[in-house]
């Protein structure tokens, strides 16, 4: 289907019908030979899960903690008036709203239904709450995707789009199937060419995707559905360009959008935080050899970001500069490590993956490995202490540092890195630790949390803020 794109629109820009009408669904003109893959509107997933920053608890939260038995039950009445709520600025026609909210408040009615029965069961000794809590996590992110997925469809079709509300969701299904084959019972059958399919992110599947992908699950989903269909290029739809900094940092005047990049630099981007995609998602569009473009939402005649597995710049050139302001350095010192490294790193790892922390980068010498975290300081004492354990009589120290990155798809510039050095030097910034392997493709600096933003800011103006650059970054 060489005319089919794949597209998915995240969830600030959902909470925006008008501009996803104009500016995504009928922008140019036809509709159709596109299939979408919808978010939750903005912050509710937080709201039915934890806040992805603070991590204050949601619904689920707050039933997984079970420290007050009403809590979850008032978030989710709560949370029904919000969604109501949403459903009276989007609907004008009372019979097209009142249909809106018997959808999701049925949904909810259940939800909270289930919820109740598996609380009174695990109080009894002989079941666990524990072993249910990936179910429960599920089903509730699951009611964010098909509220704003029927929305659409149905809003949709009141503009005279021949739209289709497709529900991965496996919401009352008889049984459970492989995503691939969800994908083909529910989208095999259309023809593209004459609608429109609205494809919940959430997908209810074998594979248990929030069990390995968590809050990324609506990114597998578009990815694996873009894959099955062969489609001839995979969008992401957000309410920003993927660009040469965080504008917030440097100044929108300052940032430049990336016109073209690698599927390598998106997963370097993944690695701090700042996903242009999923790494996992971005594996099955590279190996079938789809491209993917990041566009702006609010700016529908600019090309976007294009990300492809081949691309490299013209000249050598820094493209992004990108960063984390709290990762922790958890250093292991031991005197006696020489010649036994690969046994202590075997020990940290199988503590890293125990408590599914993330390490951002690593390094060592003779007889010193440190871990830079970006994990509470809860499951960092956790791994102090289970270190202490496992390797007796090495040292374990912690601090704060911020992690400021430079990267690019060919960074081979003779005298880069001595350039990065000195522009921290120059505003009085020490560089705490530094790593560049061999591939010249990211720089990492380790510098002071209170260093962070001036550390972005004089990177970006003294490696990226030039003509030449700028060219090069901004070509189709």
């Amino acid at each position: 289907m060489s005319n089919l794109t794949v597209e998915k629109i995240g969830g600030t820009s959902m909470s925006n019908y008008q501009a996803v009408r104009d500016n995504i669904i009928l922008y140019p003109e036809d509709p159709y030979h596109r299939i979408f893959v919808v978010s939750a509107y903005g912050g509710i997933t937080d709201d039915l899960l934890e806040h992805k920053k603070t991590g204050q608890p949601g619904v689920y939260g707050l039933f997984a903690n079970d420290d007050v038995d009403d809590d979850w039950r008032i978030a989710l009445d709560q949370l029904s008036l919000k969604l109501n709520k949403i459903n009276a600025g989007l609907f004008a026609d009372d019979g097209l709203r009142t249909m809106a909210n018997q959808f999701i408040d049925e949904r909810i009615a259940e939800t909270k239904q289930l919820l109740n029965h598996l609380q009174d069961l695990c109080s009894h000794g002989h079941f666990s709450l524990e072993s249910h809590l990936l179910t429960v996590r599920e089903l509730l992110a699951s009611l964010g995707e098909a509220h704003s997925a029927w929305n659409l469809a149905h809003l949709l079709q009141t503009e005279g789009v021949n739209a289709r509300f497709v529900d991965l969701t496996g919401w009352q299904a008889n049984e459970t199937l492989p995503l691939d084959e969800m994908i083909q019972k529910y989208l095999g059958h259309i023809d593209f060419s004459q609608e429109l399919p609205i494809v919940t992110g959430y997908a209810h599947c074998t594979e248990n995707l929030m069990n390995t992908f968590d809050r990324g699950y609506s990114e597998m989903t578009f990815s694996r559905i873009a894959v099955m269909t062969n489609s001839a290029e995979a969008v992401i739809h957000k309410e920003y360009h993927l660009s040469s900094a965080d504008p917030r940092l440097v100044g929108e005047d300052n940032v430049v959008p990336i016109g073209k990049t690698n599927y390598d630099i998106a997963d370097q981007l993944a690695n701090l935080g700042m996903e242009a995609i999923h790494p996992r998602a971005a594996k099955g569009l590279r190996q079938a050899q789809i491209p993917l473009r990041i566009k702006n939402t609010f700016e529908p005649d600019h090309h976007g970001t294009l990300i492809t597995d081949d691309y490299v710049s013209e000249a050598p050139q820094v493209e992004i500069i990108a960063g984390m302001k709290n990762l922790i350095a958890l250093e292991v010192f031991d005197q006696d490590m020489l010649g036994q490294q690969a046994t202590y790193e075997r020990a940290l790892l199988d503590i890293i993956q125990r408590l599914k922390c993330q390490v951002v980068t690593k390094d060592f010498n003779a007889n010193t490995i440190t871990l830079y975290v970006n994990a509470s300081l809860k499951k960092v004492k956790q791994m102090t202490s289970q270190i202490e354990t496992a390797l007796n009589g090495a040292t374990i120290s912690t601090r704060k540092v911020s992690l400021v990155s430079a990267m690019g798809s060919d960074m081979a510039i003779q005298g880069l890195l001595s350039k990065a050095v000195t522009t921290l030097y120059e505003k009085g910034i020490n560089v705490e630790a530094l790593h560049q392997n061999t591939r010249q493709v990211e720089m990492q600096f380790m510098v002071n949390e209170s260093d962070f933003e001036t550390a972005v800011q004089a990177m970006h103006a003294r490696l990226i803020e030039v003509h030449d650059h700028g060219i090069a970054i901004c070509e189709h």
